[in-house]
Order: structure tokens, then C-alpha cells, then sequence
């Protein structure tokens, strides 16, 4: 299968994701704050959030079990790491996600949203050019 329409594929299964989470819970599907919620104690029984991050989970496994593309990350496992905190800490400062500003956020209209996913963007294009090509680092 080609990757386009994996890509296709997945775009339309989060997509109905999100809507379907939106429509049943009345809230937004963003991963940051549903695993905020997932981790709370107060609000860890109220919270389908757990169902959801948990399919977030086990999907590639099943895609997995089903089709099995040559993935091969050559990345150092300590600088995606450092990587991820480097996001979660974003997260928290940036009031959201990717998935929630740039899914949700803008498929709402948000202003906010469209400001927060452009930012994302222009830094994660930022950072690949200034480590690429300023630093030299492929890896």
C-alpha cells in the first residue's frame, strides 16, 4: 500500500476520532490534556480519557500485526529523550498540544489554534535548519 494513502488513512481515522471524542464527551481530544486527565487522580474515574490514550496505544500494534513497513529510526535513543521532554514542556507552556490546537483547535476555527500551530511549526522547521545545516548534525 502506498504511504499516501496510509497517510490518507490515518488522517481520516483521527479525524473521526477527534469528532467522535468531541461529539460523546463534549471535550477536545488533545493527547496533553487527556493524559493530564488520565493522571489525575480526581478526575481519573470520571474520564473516558484513559479509553482514548489507550487506543492511541495499542493501534500500532494491531497496524503492526497487519502490515509491517521498513520503519528505521537512525536517531540516538537519548536525543528523542530529551526530545520528548522538550515537547511535554512546550505542551505546558503553550496551553495544548499539537494534536489539540492543530486537530481540534483548528478544525474549530481557533484563532488561538491557527497562532499555536503556526508556532509550533515555524519552531520545529527552525530547529531541523539550525541543527542540519548551521550544527551538522544528521543524527
Amino acid at each position: 500500500m502506498h504511504s499516501f494513502l496510509l497517510a490518507f488513512i490515518g488522517g481520516l481515522l483521527l479525524g473521526i476520532a477527534v469528532i467522535g471524542y468531541l461529539y460523546v464527551n463534549g471535550r477536545i481530544a488533545g493527547v496533553s490534556g487527556l493524559l493530564a486527565q488520565a493522571i489525575n487522580p480526581e478526575t481519573l474515574t470520571k474520564t473516558p480519557a484513559i479509553w482514548f490514550l489507550l487506543g492511541l496505544f495499542i493501534t500500532p500494534f494491531f497496524f503492526h500485526y497487519f502490515y509491517t513497513p521498513e520503519i528505521k529510526i537512525n536517531s540516538n535513543p537519548y536525543v528523542l529523550i530529551l526530545a520528548g521532554l522538550f515537547v511535554g514542556f512546550g505542551t505546558r507552556m503553550g496551553s495544548g498540544c499539537t494534536s489539540g490546537h492543530g486537530i481540534c483547535g483548528l478544525s474549530r476555527l481557533s484563532k488561538r489554534s491557527l497562532i499555536a500551530t503556526t508556532m509550533f511549526m515555524l519552531a520545529g522547521f527552525i530547529t531541523v535548519y539550525v541543527i542540519r545545516h548551521v550544527l551538522g548534525v544528521n543524527q
